[in-house]
């Protein structure tokens, strides 16, 4: 898997070199289908919980605070239109030859809130119309990639490159433009195309397995994403009463015991690890898989294990640390059983 290459002087800016190459899923990991989560989540979690299960080293709170990846103040490139804040960072880290966890992280950070389309006319009134999304398309040989943006920067330097001016930001949920993608004849959703090295490819085969399995609403995610009160950390707590969401599973080392993988602060205090999509456990780059849990077996489980102090959300960013206290309204589900 890899990113746009460099391309050459004489190849236009907003079109990708034939060399490039999509952002593919990962054979190696199976993604479940979570059509009725109840009857698939059952991972014990109260028997047998360890350090990031296939990691080289324990996942530490302190390694999660050191990479925490909060969402930045500056929150606009342009002014008036609010930038996809946590993919614009993830795709600015990227270098010209980026791993595959790395590309899988940009990827998994497309599922937070919007992104840009660039339209000619407007595009509101297309919409009123029924003209569907006006998706603009890059070729790469002989394949055809929707494109879209991450920020109102990535869309100003597709502006310079190809000094069409007329044209006007338009945003869009980035499900919404997901599935316009899958609904078209395109092979993939090319975004930031003339951002070099900050841009990728998602590949359609990518694009179905993230959507396959989520919460339509994005509840967690868009909490995750926006700016953080005091009213945060309940708000998130009480998702986990009704939204899917995942843990992170793998065998153990003897290879006999299958447990969920937890992080654990500098004092020993213990956080359970989960994970608002399965592709956050992949980006973990550990080889654990996501199984699905729901929020009454984990609410029995923190009940039956007194040791845990709390849950981990989406550890590589933007994440949250829930303590018991913070966790009332999922606890609740056990007084009420």
């Amino acid at each position: 898997m890899a990113l746009f290459s460099r391309r050459p002087k004489d190849t236009p800016a907003e079109t990708p070199a034939e060399s490039d190459a999509v952002v593919e899923p990962q054979p190696d990991i199976v993604v479940p289908d979570i059509r009725d989560v109840t009857a698939q989540a059952s991972v014990g979690i109260s028997v047998s919980s360890y350090q990031g299960l296939g990691s080289q080293a324990p996942v530490t709170l302190a390694r999660a605070e050191a990479s925490r990846r909060e969402v930045s103040g500056d929150s606009e490139t342009i002014p008036g239109l609010r930038d996809n804040v946590p993919l614009r960072e993830t795709l600015a880290r990227l270098g010209d030859s980026p791993t595959s966890q790395e590309l899988m992280d940009a990827a998994r950070q497309v599922m937070q809130g919007h992104l840009f389309l660039r339209v000619k006319g407007d595009a509101r009134a297309l919409l009123a119309a029924g003209e569907g999304l006006p998706l603009a398309h890059v070729g790469v040989g002989d394949k055809k990639f929707a494109v879209a943006y991450s920020s109102g920067a990535a869309m100003a330097a597709s502006i310079r490159a190809d000094g069409d001016a007329d044209t006007s930001a338009f945003g869009q949920p980035s499900l919404v433009i997901l599935r316009n993608v899958l609904a078209g004849s395109a092979d993939g959703l090319a975004i930031d195309p003339a951002s070099s090295p900050a841009r990728i490819i998602l590949s359609r085969a990518l694009i179905e397995q993230m959507l396959a399995t989520f919460d339509e609403e994005l509840t967690i995610k868009t909490l995750l994403a926006g700016d953080r009160t005091p009213e945060t950390a309940t708000a998130i707590a009480e998702a986990l009463t009704r939204v899917p969401f995942w843990v992170a599973v793998n065998k153990s080392e003897d290879g006999k015991v299958i447990g969920v993988a937890e992080g654990r602060s500098g004092d020993g205090s213990r956080f359970l690890e989960v994970y608002t999509h399965p592709l956050e456990v992949v980006a973990m780059g550990r080889n654990d898989q996501p199984a699905p849990m729901t929020g009454d077996r984990l609410a029995k489980a923190l009940a039956k294990d007194e040791g845990i102090t709390g849950v981990l959300v989406d550890p590589r960013g933007p994440w949250i640390k829930l303590s018991r206290e913070d966790l009332a309204p999922l606890l609740a589900l056990v007084e009420e059983a």
